[in-house]
């Protein structure tokens, strides 16, 4: 019997507003243990929370992005339960009247894991739909040492939005996509920094197998502790594996919460978990309804305002704009800061296709989209005209490229310091290629018998002879018109 696995995630997002969600308390991640603090984000009795504005704009935000229904009216909830790090029993949260509902997050090649891109699974153009987005605030963080635990309530109440999504996932492969373009959203939004190892972005992974062609969906697994998203399809491997191979073997699967143990590579049972649980919600009574469709400006108008070019609108935008291929748009539209970079060093390119080339092949090469680049924008379209005209080739461009990017001097004064200047003056390269032809009868007898390929012998005598500095085109040209005439 073949199985197939049912995915759904559960992504938390912390906000990168100013202070935290009900208090005035600074929002900041790195800050001096328990520094940030007040009586209400210490819980203490009596406190009075007051919702942050920013926060909320924020979420609506995310839901516009997400092609969410962004709730006329909605509430603030008490979801009762003690932790450690929640000492006042309760959580302020949204319950059956959230921000956002619906939605969906469409998965695009380059979101897919760079070894699978080019497969037929990589299912670029699904859309995995969106059950709701609502808006918490975040508990305090817990290190465990050998003998005792330490709470830092710095991080409680920072504004913490939780995506949930349909169980629309079939693979870990399709999870990490989902959480890739899901991440490259926020990010464009200007919502969260989104960076996992900073705890800014979690993730929860529900999972259950089922035999191929069956409605009803297996048990649910819940595996927690899961910190980047490449470790959310390693371990939705494991857990996806396991759980067939308890299937086959009829070994019953109940419903628990698992960690997962990236060093060792497996899931581990943490605790078991009921049907269902009873947080017993209630409206906070602290806290009013809130409206998001009315005020001068409203919440929803304020949200709106702020909307970004998408990464799929850009992507659009530069293939129409620059000429740049599917791919090459594709790259840049990934980044914010790529994109508004290679707009910037377009600007003053003749050929804006040579810049995009030379950016993304050869200086990604060596770094990553999210480095900063070393140079000014400039230097990419000077070194893109000095291509366009002649004055390098392709080769000696990748070289100062190279020599760019460690001395930080624009290509001119490169190409001049180092000698690099093509040669294009058809007098000087007239008597070369005179020289090469003579040296070459092999050469030009396969070419006169229609091998037009030997060419490139003749062609290789004139480049050694310039060091490499031979204007090819102009190589072409001369050796062709000389060939034709013997």
């Amino acid at each position: 019997m073949e199985y197939e696995a049912v995915i759904g995630l559960e992504v938390h997002v912390q906000l990168n507003t100013r202070t935290k969600m009900f208090c005035g308390c600074k929002n900041e991640y790195g800050g001096a243990q328990n520094t940030h603090l007040c009586p209400v984000c210490l819980g203490l009795p009596g406190a009075l929370p007051v919702p942050n504005q920013t926060a909320i704009e924020k979420t609506i935000l995310t839901g516009l992005m997400l092609g969410c229904h962004i709730a006329p009216r909605c509430k603030f909830d008490r979801k009762n339960y003690f932790y450690a790090d929640m000492p006042k029993n309760y959580q302020i949260s949204q319950y059956d009247q959230p921000l956002c509902l619906g939605g969906e997050v469409k998965l695009h090649t380059l979101a897919f894991p760079k070894d699978v891109q080019k497969e037929p699974q990589a299912l670029a153009g699904k859309s995995i739909r969106l059950t709701r987005i609502h808006l918490e605030e975040d508990v305090a963080k817990s290190s465990h040492y050998e003998t005792q635990s330490g709470i830092d309530f710095n991080r409680a109440g920072t504004p913490l939005m939780e995506i949930v999504s349909e169980a629309d996932i079939s693979t870990p492969e399709e999870a990490f996509a989902y959480l890739s373009a899901l991440k490259q959203i926020l990010i464009y939004g200007g919502v969260s920094d989104a960076d996992m190892e900073k705890g800014q972005m979690r993730c929860d992974v529900n999972v259950s197998v089922r035999p191929v062609g069956q409605k009803e969906f297996g048990t649910k697994v819940e595996v927690k502790n899961v910190n980047s998203i490449s470790a959310v399809r390693r371990a939705l491997r494991y857990e996806i594996d396991r759980q067939i191979e308890n299937a086959k073997g009829n070994v019953p699967q109940k419903q628990e919460t698992r960690r997962w143990d990236d060093p060792k590579g497996q899931t581990t049972p943490m605790r078991s978990k009921e049907q269902a649980h009873d947080y017993r919600y209630f409206p906070d009574p602290d806290i009013l309804p809130l409206r998001t469709d009315i005020g001068s400006p409203s919440l929803l108008e304020t949200a709106k305002a702020a909307l970004p070019e998408l990464p799929e609108a850009k992507k659009a935008r530069l293939t129409a704009t620059y000429g740049l291929s599917d791919y090459h748009s594709s790259v840049l539209a990934a980044e914010v800061g790529l994109s508004l970079y290679y707009e910037k060093a377009a600007a003053g390119a003749k050929n804006k296709a040579v810049v995009a080339n030379y950016l993304i092949n050869e200086y990604l090469a060596v770094a990553s989209a999210e480095d900063e680049v070393p140079v000014p924008p400039e230097y990419f379209a000077e070194l893109a005209n000095l291509f366009d005209e002649g004055k390098i080739n392709n080769r000696q461009a990748k070289e100062v490229l190279g020599f760019m990017l460690a001395e930080k001097k624009a290509p001119g004064v490169l190409v001049k310091e180092k000698g690099m200047e093509q040669v294009s003056d058809t007098g000087a390269l007239e008597k070369i290629c005179d020289e090469a032809i003579a040296a070459n009868p092999r050469g030009v007898a396969d070419y006169k018998a229609g091998k037009t390929a030997a060419v490139n012998a003749i062609k290789g005598f004139v480049m050694k002879a310039t060091k490499g500095q031979a204007n090819p085109k102009v190589i072409d040209e001369i050796l062709v018109r000389k060939l034709a005439a013997l």
